[in-house]
């Protein structure tokens, strides 16, 4: 399997038979490498509604006909613009033909914001807990630090672990570090920094303090081999 980066929140996962998609917000986002009017997903994945998450799911939902699985609110408003969504929530798993699928908690917030200035709330925020072929990927999606992560670090065998760190909006590094010590991944990848002013931050700083060597920063378009 092919594991990629591709700028703030945005992750792609190639198992062979799949593409998927985790957040995918291309347009609008200058440290992303893809192209929304040709990048491929069967599967798009999303953490909640925020639009530098959702990002170009509608577009790209419908060309590629891709099934859109988030939480229940979210699911609910994209299946009311066309979309073919599976609906989740958090703590509840489900298993796919591409792999397996658990929501956890995130602590943040879920609106979408029309092109009209309309913000349509779209539930509970959350973390991806995603297993293909025997790895386990754990996306935080946007959160601040919370004790549980520990708990879902002691339950589940997580190979690769993408931790924002941005602050201001998401836990910082500071908090990040604890994240990642409690999630206990064989590999933390930082996300969600520097796309905007607000949230510079120096991944290699925060990457060389993760304990045990396990900190890795992924530079927009590189591959990782599962």
């Amino acid at each position: 399997m092919k594991l990629s980066y591709h700028g703030h929140s945005v992750v792609k996962l190639e198992t062979g038979t799949h593409t998927i998609l985790i957040d995918p917000f291309i347009s609008g986002n200058d440290a992303c490498d893809l192209d929304a009017s040709s990048v491929k997903a069967d599967v798009i994945l999303l953490t909640h509604g925020h639009n530098d998450h959702v990002g170009d799911t509608i577009e790209m939902a419908k060309r590629n006909d891709a099934l859109v699985v988030a939480p229940f609110e979210l699911a609910e408003y994209l299946g009311s613009k066309g979309l073919n969504t599976h609906p989740m929530h958090i703590g509840g798993g489900h298993t796919f033909d591409f792999g397996k699928v658990k929501f956890t908690q995130a602590f943040h917030g879920s609106a979408f914001t029309e092109d009209d200035g309309t913000t349509i709330y779209t539930g509970m925020p959350a973390g991806v807990l995603l297993t293909v072929n025997g790895k386990t990927i754990y996306h935080l999606g946007d959160t601040g630090l919370f004790s549980d992560l520990k708990l879902i670090g002691e339950m589940n065998d997580i190979d690769v672990a993408f931790v924002p760190i941005g602050d201001n909006f998401t836990m910082g590094p500071e908090d990040a570090l604890v994240a990642a010590d409690w999630i206990n991944s064989k590999i933390v990848v930082p996300v969600h920094y520097n796309t905007f002013p607000v949230i510079e931050q120096n991944p290699d700083e925060f990457a060389s303090k993760v304990k045990n060597g396990k900190g890795k920063v992924m530079n927009i378009g590189e591959v990782m081999e599962l």
